[in-house]
């Protein structure tokens, strides 16, 4: 049961992974800076912040407190990416950690406590935390690509108005395994 949860919870993280990575590639490079006003967060802010809170929580993950010493988290929220290219490499290098920990994960150490600001967790809590923390960004990451592309968003998963068409094509298809899909349109 444990080793399940391990793969599907990386299945999950691979599946949130790929939807940002589906609305970059919906996006030209000034679409990754705009805020639709001074308090909000650019789609390059929640990146950087995902990077920080990922390198964060995920280097040295069963060993040492999640909020690392050398994390500057309000930095985070400041426009410091500057191009397209330094997004992706901070986007590939957050995930990157993220993996690294999760196989370093066995089903004989899920019952080490870890710490996030010295507060107590199980590994599977910690894991949780951060797959809900992380999806909640990524939904934000699309709803920003929406309001940028308007009418020429692509849909991710089930467009608009076609719920019935895809479950009609689903059912023909039989039961099966794979993905979930969320309705992030």
């Amino acid at each position: 049961m444990e080793s399940d949860y391990l793969n599907s919870i990386r299945k999950q993280f691979e599946y949130y992974k790929s939807v940002g990575e589906k609305t970059f590639g919906q996006l030209e490079e000034r679409d990754f800076f705009w805020q639709y006003n001074e308090e909000s967060n650019s789609i390059a802010i929640i990146v950087n912040h995902l990077w920080g809170n990922m390198k964060s929580r995920w280097t040295d993950f069963l060993t040492s407190d999640g909020e690392k010493e050398w994390r500057n988290r309000d930095l985070e929220f400041e426009p410091v990416i500057k191009t397209k290219e330094d997004l992706l490499n901070k986007w590939n290098a957050g995930w990157k950690c993220l993996f690294d920990a999760l196989d370093s994960i066995k089903v004989k150490n899920l019952d080490t406590k870890v710490y996030i600001r010295n507060q107590e967790h199980s590994v599977i809590e910690a894991i949780n935390r951060q797959f809900a923390h992380y999806s909640y960004h990524i939904g934000q990451l699309v709803y920003i690509g929406r309001m940028i592309k308007g009418s020429e968003w692509n849909s991710l998963t089930i467009p608009k108005g076609k719920s019935s068409e895809f479950n009609k094509e689903k059912s023909l298809k039989g039961k099966h395994g794979g993905h979930f899909s969320d309705d992030l349109r």
